[in-house]
């Protein structure tokens, strides 16, 4: 008796569920208006930043392995060079440390040189390039 119980029961749930997904089911279709304004300024700021972008800017890798080390490496950075911003990129397979965002290649090679003199496999880059 008991086993014809958890049968009707298990059967009434499936029953349920799948009659309830078919009448549930709903299709959405939207459309998002944009006022005018919002598009002209858009495009005001388009025309006014394009010169400001990440991938002008020169870069120095302080690191490139595996992950936890690079979560210590920019911990301890940023605990030395307190002024400068750090950033952790992955491109396959490997996390890289990435300090600084100079616009100059003069600006960034002098601190390349404050940074060599605490981190060994440095590299001056140009993300973009």
């Amino acid at each position: 008796m008991r086993i014809l119980e958890n049968k009707i029961t298990t059967l009434t749930i499936v029953i349920t569920f799948f009659t309830s997904t078919f009448c549930l089911s709903q299709n959405a279709k939207f459309n998002i208006n944009t006022s005018l304004f919002l598009e002209q300024l858009m495009n005001e700021k388009r025309k006014v930043n394009p010169s400001i972008s990440l991938n002008e800017r020169y870069k120095i890798q302080i690191f490139n392995g595996e992950n936890e080390k690079a979560k210590k490496t920019i911990i301890q950075f940023k605990q030395e060079f307190k002024n400068m911003d750090a950033t952790i990129i992955f491109k396959t397979p490997n996390y890289r440390v990435w300090v600084g965002s100079f616009k100059t290649r003069i600006e960034a090679e002098r601190n390349l040189i404050e940074i060599k003199k605490k981190y060994k496999n440095v590299l001056l880059i140009k993300p973009g390039k």
